[in-house]
């Protein structure tokens, strides 16, 4: 495990600075309104929650939150990336130390306004973390486990998880909040995808007289390779080729300069890819 002290400085930075976002959020918005975020984290509030209520007992967040990620980190750390594992349990620790530091503060009453803005909020933290190649931890391990190793679609599971916590949220707390917490999630996935891009793909296809150039360039700024198929301008009548690829969506301002770069007279189109099966390339965990 090789250190890059400028950029490994620069992703330590940006991940305490997502973990003091993610736990501001859990403290302004998500105990305010009383809400369930997904994955481990909601768990966690759940747990609390529930011994608070039948047990009356307050549990820090903290040694919940490090107990219940002790699979997924070991997951982590043995599969995925070690520096990926150690910057995102650098986020977990931190993340929980600052919730139960902090104390709580109440910006709105109206549950709306929190669901939206928290999950606002909750979202940027994930994908500052996600940006500095680490993870708020959770299920995000176990997700990114099964994407690179296996291959498998890991949303639906994911979504079952949360499910599951929405639905005993509702059973002991009311199904007002758990209905608030499903807008929470899902504006908080919205601001992920806006602001995150790397697990979304991007279609290329180039028009060009030089297609092994511009499949070559593209393979070097992006990892990724394409196909090369016949085409014929039908104005013309000219014979030309079209360079078929999907990157990802982080790659896609590059592999479309590196494409111009190769050859400045190519006709680019680039379209957003909803749903892709069979072998693409992601860039390993460090």
């Amino acid at each position: 495990m090789v250190f890059d002290w400028k950029k490994d400085g620069q992703r330590f930075l940006t991940v305490v600075f997502a973990a003091i976002l993610f736990a501001l959020n859990i403290k302004i918005f998500v105990r305010a309104g009383d809400l369930f975020p997904g994955g481990v984290t909601g768990l966690t509030v759940l747990i609390q929650r529930l011994a608070e209520k039948y047990a009356g007992v307050e549990i820090p967040y903290t040694p919940i939150n490090l107990l219940l990620n002790a699979f997924p980190v070991y997951i982590g750390f043995r599969y995925v990336g070690k520096k990926f594992t150690l910057l995102s349990l650098l986020m977990i620790f931190i993340s929980g130390a600052v919730t139960d530091l902090l104390p709580a503060y109440v910006v709105t009453e109206d549950p709306l306004l929190i669901a939206v803005f928290g999950g606002i909020l909750g979202g940027s933290a994930v994908s500052l973390c996600l940006m500095a190649d680490a993870t708020s931890g959770g299920t995000d391990f176990i997700a990114i486990y099964l994407a690179q190793k296996r291959g498998m679609e890991t949303w639906n599971l994911i979504l079952a998880f949360n499910t599951v916590i929405l639905c005993v949220a509702g059973y002991f707390f009311g199904w007002e909040e758990a209905l608030y917490s499903i807008i929470y999630q899902f504006v908080s996935t919205q601001t992920l995808h806006a602001l995150y891009r790397n697990y979304q793909q991007q279609t290329l296809l180039v028009v060009t007289m030089k297609a092994q150039d511009v499949c070559d360039a593209i393979a070097k700024a992006t990892h990724h390779g394409a196909t090369i198929l016949d085409a014929e301008g039908s104005h013309d009548h000219q014979h030309r080729k079209l360079v078929y690829s999907v990157v990802s969506g982080t790659d896609a301002r590059a592999a479309i300069n590196a494409a111009r770069s190769a050859d400045p007279e190519a006709f680019i189109n680039s379209m957003r890819t909803t749903e892709l099966r069979g072998n693409f390339y992601i860039r390993p965990k460090d």
